[in-house]
């Protein structure tokens, strides 16, 4: 990836509500409550800004977005990734958001939007590293070694598309945040975090030159938000994502968190 125009052309958003869908349609919520959680360590989709401690992030401007449009209270709450699902499984919570890959696996136990982004998988690396440049030159470095969560798209990838198919391999190192994933990295302690190219560009451009992405992408994943089975929040929140889609806001937000906001750091 050269430019941040491929970077993006890279992610393929998906615009798959091509028919427009005017707000006036749109469920009126009458201004309930609706609790919101995520995790805070993902950016640019949700993170606490450095520079005022404030939630802010793509996720929060599109849900802010669709709680205008379908009028409803939105409470934000915290938790951790490892936490989320089972959280919002068991009617913790009314909506979960932090970058969540749609899957057969997380279906079983909750209800997906209609997805909202569409990105792909790479590996993030030390400025300097020079011993691999993609996912079969790392798996030949036998004592390289993975950051991820454990449960998550880039801890399976690692697994299944990078490594030998053992979830019990040595090579991978577990940690409780993909924030801590990054810390290890940066701290050597780790040699690869895999990511998809949203969060991994973000780092990037956070990191003042000390991380890269590096070879080519490794997999497609579709991101939606998450509730409890049967939630009656699935439909009109579906609804507002095809407005967003079919009014520009999704292009506005990409526009605003993956070329201005890193330009202006």
């Amino acid at each position: 990836m050269t430019s941040r125009r491929q970077f993006l052309i890279g992610l393929a958003f998906a615009a798959l509500m091509p028919l427009a869908v005017h707000a006036a349609e749109l469920p009126d919520l009458g201004g309930k409550k609706v609790v919101v959680v995520t995790e805070n360590a993902y950016p640019p989709l949700q993170f606490i800004d450095p520079k005022t401690s404030q939630q802010i992030g793509w996720e929060y401007d599109a849900m802010n977005e669709i709680a205008k449009r379908l009028n409803f209270q939105v409470e934000y709450q915290n938790t951790s990734w490892d936490a989320m699902i089972q959280a919002v499984s068991d009617n913790q919570y009314n909506i979960g958001m932090t970058g969540i890959t749609i899957n057969d696996e997380r279906k079983a136990k909750v209800d997906f939007s209609d997805p909202y982004m569409r990105s792909e998988q790479f590996m993030l690396v030390r400025a300097d590293e020079t011993r691999f440049t993609d996912a079969a030159s790392f798996k030949a470095l036998t004592d390289g070694l993975v950051g991820a969560q454990p449960g998550t798209t880039p801890f399976y990838t690692a697994v299944y598309s990078v490594l030998d198919g053992n979830e019990q391999n040595p090579r991978i190192k577990l940690f409780e945040t993909f924030g801590a994933t990054v810390q290890a990295l940066k701290a050597g302690d780790v040699d690869v975090v895999l990511t998809d190219g949203t969060a991994g560009k973000g780092y990037v451009d956070a990191s003042g030159g000390a991380l890269k992405l590096t070879g080519g992408p490794l997999g497609t994943e579709d991101f939606g938000f998450i509730f409890p089975k049967g939630s009656d929040l699935v439909a009109p929140v579906n609804a507002a994502i095809a407005a967003l889609k079919a009014d520009g806001t999704i292009d506005a937000l990409n526009k605003k968190w993956f070329l201005d906001y890193k330009m202006g750091q």
